[in-house]
């Protein structure tokens, strides 16, 4: 029997490409997207796929300088010029600068509200990216800063992007301080898992003035010998991220709109697992670390309501506040973090049990399962690569 007709069925075959690319370049974000309420999906479809674009230019160590700089600059002024493609680069997502033409088509189609956010974003993060290219991360301000603009640029184009299509109120749009944490949270949480991959690829994103205090070089702490110190220094950016989950929880409370709660919360409830995974443990500088498959798709099947996040957020912070060891020199600053989130969490002095997961929790997450199996069979997928790829 033919399949019946979904909501993609009615889309013009420009959409329909932009939604394949979506597909074929990002494994975490594409079911979330596809999940959104109305034009907004189309909307983020295109954002994510003109950042994609973006960001392929500058990850392509191929395309030197004198036009990588030019290029990032100007991006935005392609999105119209609807014949602007670029055929030499070697990267694994080139498909969607080849055929930038279909991409830009369906962004000149979207709403002026729309448009004017992703131009707008695009024009900062290039003239950002452009920034970097020629300087290392010195300072613990530079690190935000070059995490505000791979990172914390699209959690405020996606948080005007929500507010435009009118599923959010308007501060969510106007509040650009929480939806930055909202980006660099993700952000830093991707630079310090990937600290060894990005050693191998000859890329460094760990703040100097940090890591300087624990190493002549950045590549030392890849050394056996050094591992203790590496862990040492590990822990002092994982306490920096943490203080950016306060910010985090606020913003998720505004919410209203359960495809964009869906949509925001399961990145950051991926995220605090990454951080928990990770704090004080040597293997980061040995191999990738992974949240487990059934960990992830627990956590995406949880995170549908800001109390359940709470309780999520409560539950990894503790499991770092139990690994924090007494020798560490950032030990006091991690419990005092810990300790505003646990307040922040429990805002009526609640006892969470350590495993919050009931059985009657459990059968209702059965049930879900069976309710909503395509979605969820989407999502399992997306999450196994949560872990695997960095989508910076």
């Amino acid at each position: 029997a033919p399949p019946r007709p979904g909501p993609m069925d009615a889309l013009s075959d420009g959409l329909k490409t932009c939604y394949w690319y979506l597909n074929q370049t990002s494994r975490s974000f594409a079911a979330v997207i596809q999940a959104l309420d109305g034009e907004l999906r189309h909307a983020v479809c295109i954002f994510y796929l003109v950042l994609r674009a973006l960001d392929t230019v500058e990850d392509d160590m191929t395309i030197n300088l004198e036009t990588k700089v030019p290029m990032l600059h100007d991006f935005h002024s392609y999105l119209y010029q609807p014949d602007w493609r670029y055929m030499e680069s070697k990267e694994k997502d080139k498909q969607v600068l080849e055929d930038f033409p279909t991409i830009s088509l369906e962004f000149r189609n979207l709403a002026k509200v729309y448009r004017d956010v992703i131009a707008d974003i695009c024009h900062k993060m290039g003239a950002g990216m452009a920034e970097f290219l020629e300087k290392k991360v010195d300072t613990q301000h530079e690190w935000d800063k070059y995490c505000h603009y791979v990172a914390g640029l699209v959690g405020i184009g996606l948080s005007r992007l929500f507010s435009a299509s009118e599923l959010e109120d308007l501060i969510v749009g106007q509040d650009t301080e929480l939806a930055n944490s909202m980006g660099l949270f993700l952000q830093k949480t991707n630079i310090i898992r990937d600290y060894l991959e990005d050693q191998l690829e000859g890329r460094e994103f760990w703040p100097r003035e940090v890591w300087s205090r624990y190493a002549k070089k950045l590549s030392d702490l890849t050394k056996p010998e050094n591992i203790d110190v590496a862990v040492q220094c590990m822990n002092e950016l994982i306490t920096n991220a943490l203080h950016h989950i306060p910010d985090v929880l606020t913003y998720l409370s505004r919410l209203k709109n359960q495809s964009v709660f869906n949509f925001c919360a399961i990145p950051q409830v991926m995220a605090i697992a990454t951080l928990a995974a990770c704090y004080n443990n040597k293997q980061v500088f040995r191999g990738l670390v992974k949240i487990r498959k059934g960990q992830a798709v627990t956590l995406m099947m949880d995170a549908t309501n800001i109390q359940a996040v709470k309780a999520i957020m409560y539950q990894y912070v503790e499991e770092i506040y139990r690994k924090v060891p007494s020798t560490d020199p950032s030990s006091n600053k991690t419990q005092q973090i810990i300790v505003s989130i646990r307040t922040m969490s429990l805002p009526n002095g609640v006892e969470v049990s350590r495993n919050h997961y009931s059985p009657i929790y459990l059968s209702c997450a059965m049930l879900l399962a069976a309710l909503s199996w395509q979605y969820l069979s989407a999502m399992s997928k997306a999450s196994e690569e949560y872990v695997q790829a960095s989508e910076n």
